[in-house]
């Protein structure tokens, strides 16, 4: 064959080749190339997953272990296919605050009821008294949700503080605004104005979120001393600057429990809507 005839049979098959890739058959091969990116070891990635995977991975091994790289690879996948369902570590941050909001209102929504006698809203007016109303049994149920959740995700609980410092309201997530919704109609619905609400909301979310983390605090100094005052490391602690707190320690490094959480919950909605 002359190198003309060569040439023009590699130009005919380039040509071919262009126009095969038009074909809708090329262009669903590439396209399935693309998806399949976002195709993990275990199926196709949602940003549910994403998030859900990350709240394990955090569960089991720390805030400290999660980044890009490592979750793609507890996904089965390159850590660039991940930027599609949170713009980097913040986003990662933010997700998993959704990811516990969005765990709070499958609990709500699946019938959550707080644990009877302790924990849960004490009658108005003494022994044989009408049950507490309403909207203030459902703010009792919220809190010991979101204090059960915060059990089960010890590690995350921080996120709670920092994330929702760093990022405006509107750029919540909507997981997060339809808890702070659900909240607010409560207290309008205990007859709260605007200004009396919005005081009642700082006031209860400030002790259920207090609670939970004074409940998680580090307290422990030596867990395999036996001796209650040593594994709690009092003996570093000066007598004599800090008697009050070497007294009251052994007490705090017992979780308070629903009851307490209730208890303290109580007495903010009597400030404000007493009823």
């Amino acid at each position: 064959m002359t190198r003309r005839k060569q040439d023009g049979k590699a130009a005919g098959g380039a040509r071919e080749d262009a126009a095969d890739e038009r074909t809708p058959a090329r262009a669903q091969g590439r396209g399935t190339g693309r998806r399949a990116a976002d195709r993990g070891r275990y199926g196709r990635l949602s940003r549910e997953r994403v998030l859900s995977t990350a709240l394990e991975l955090v569960d089991r091994e720390g805030l400290s272990a999660l980044s890009m790289r490592r979750l793609g690879a507890e996904l089965g996948v390159e850590a660039m296919a991940l930027y599609r369902y949170a713009a980097g570590k913040d986003g990662l941050l933010d997700g998993l605050v959704e990811a516990l909001y969005l765990e709070l209102h499958e609990r709500l929504d699946a019938g959550f009821r707080p644990p009877a006698g302790p924990g849960a809203a004490r009658k108005r007016g003494g022994p044989g008294a009408d049950p507490a109303p309403p909207w203030r049994l459902e703010l009792h149920r919220i809190a010991q949700a979101t204090y059960q959740v915060a059990l089960e995700h010890r590690e995350v609980v921080p996120l709670l503080a920092t994330r929702m410092l760093a990022v405006p309201l509107a750029r919540r997530s909507q997981a997060v605004l339809r808890a702070q919704e659900d909240m607010l109609g409560l207290l309008a619905v205990a007859g709260l104005d605007e200004e009396e609400a919005a005081a009642a909301y700082r006031a209860v979310s400030a002790w259920t979120l207090g609670y939970v983390f004074a409940d998680l605090q580090a307290m422990v100094d030596n867990p395999e001393e036996p001796e209650a005052a040593f594994r709690l490391g009092l003996h570093r602690m000066p007598v004599h600057d800090f008697p009050e707190l070497r007294a009251v320690t052994p007490v705090l490094a017992e979780n308070g429990g629903p009851q307490g959480l209730a208890e303290g919950l109580d007495a903010v909605l009597d400030r404000w809507a007493p009823g």
